[in-house]
């Protein structure tokens, strides 16, 4: 088979992280590939260390609209906003069939060429039961299907892990890693820190990520010495290695792929009631959830986890099992089973 996948992003974050996973585990299983992405994007020079996939580089969906690119290829597989455009118009031009995987919960555009890239995929595929409900409310007629994203693996730097646990010697650290949009919950967590601040010194947070509104929550932790901008990080899983608990408070939430990946890490896990996270996170039994917003709440459930070993374990056991339900090997075998439907009917 011989997949096309398109991904216009500059930037290289969970998406792109997720479309690279993908893409190798199809090398992997012998498919053929054919990658377009941006040039800009440090996904390009990932994907040159996989020989069987070819690169094609497309800075802006209006180019490189060439029969060639996909002229041998069973369909294009979008992964990104922008990037559906490129595969609606490479339809209407060359007749190739395409599907797509949308990432975020957010309601979708009004706007007549979103809903028409929409309308002429072949499929819909969303991360998770929010995203189907999103994806259902505009387009109620098409075919949905929810494959949820698998966790990443990194390798881990003992040297960093050591960094680390030198600085945060006794401490039980608590790590909230994102980028820094206000969706995100990184309020949720200074506030947590700040109820904890005086009570449980001991444990300390670590805020991982960047973005426009990291100043606005620097003001916020302002005299919280139990708090810690880190900056973004190339590597998590130094920080997976090192850490006692990951928590994510996010307001919405496509899937939440950094709280797959602690729990495949052995991390345990906490959180909201938001967009696809209550799909990954089993109450209780692989992770805690929170109601959105909650910082009491999720103070009261990170003094639990610090302070009940047997109950930490529980939850690790928990993560760890539920983690391997996502494993890279069995989504790809389901958008196998999905590609070939879509080859069928083409």
């Amino acid at each position: 088979m011989h997949i096309c996948h398109i991904n216009l992003a500059s930037g290289f974050s969970g998406g792109e992280r997720q479309t690279l996973t993908l893409i190798q585990q199809q090398a992997q299983m012998g498919y053929q590939l054919t990658a377009v992405v941006n040039p800009k994007s440090p996904l390009v020079n990932e994907l040159r260390a996989i020989p069987q996939c070819q690169i094609v580089l497309c800075p802006h969906y209006t180019r490189r609209h060439g029969r060639s690119i996909t002229a041998t290829c069973d369909l294009v597989h979008v992964h990104e906003g922008r990037a559906i455009y490129w595969a609606l118009l490479q339809h209407l031009l060359h007749r190739v069939p395409y599907i797509v995987t949308r990432r975020i919960d957010n309601p979708l555009k009004k706007k007549w060429l979103s809903q028409l890239a929409y309308r002429k995929a072949s499929a819909l595929v969303g991360l998770s039961s929010e995203i189907i409900h999103q994806l259902e409310k505009r387009h109620p007629s098409a075919k949905l299907v929810k494959i949820p994203s698998s966790p990443v693996t990194y390798p881990v730097s003992q040297d960093k892990v050591e960094q680390i646990n030198a600085h945060f010697r006794g401490k039980f650290l608590v790590i909230h890693a994102a980028n820094m949009y206000a969706h995100k919950g990184f309020d949720v967590t200074i506030e947590a820190a700040r109820l904890l601040a005086d009570t449980s010194p001991d444990i300390q947070f670590c805020l991982l990520g960047d973005g426009k509104e990291r100043a606005s929550l620097e003001a916020q932790a302002q005299g919280l010495t139990n708090v810690h901008f880190m900056g973004k990080q190339t590597n998590m899983g130094d920080w997976f290695a090192a850490a006692d608990l990951l928590i994510h408070p996010s307001y919405t939430e496509g899937l939440g792929s950094v709280i797959l990946e602690a729990m495949a890490a052995g991390l345990p896990v906490i959180g909201a009631r938001a967009g696809g996270i209550p799909d990954i996170i089993t109450d209780g039994i692989s992770g805690l959830l929170i109601e959105v917003g909650a910082s009491s709440q999720l103070a009261k459930f990170i003094t639990n986890i610090a302070t009940d070993t047997a109950f930490r374990d529980h939850l690790i056991t928990g993560s760890l099992e539920q983690a391997k339900t996502f494993d890279v090997s069995q989504t790809a075998l389901t958008y196998q089973t999905l590609y070939q439907k879509v080859k069928d009917e083409s």
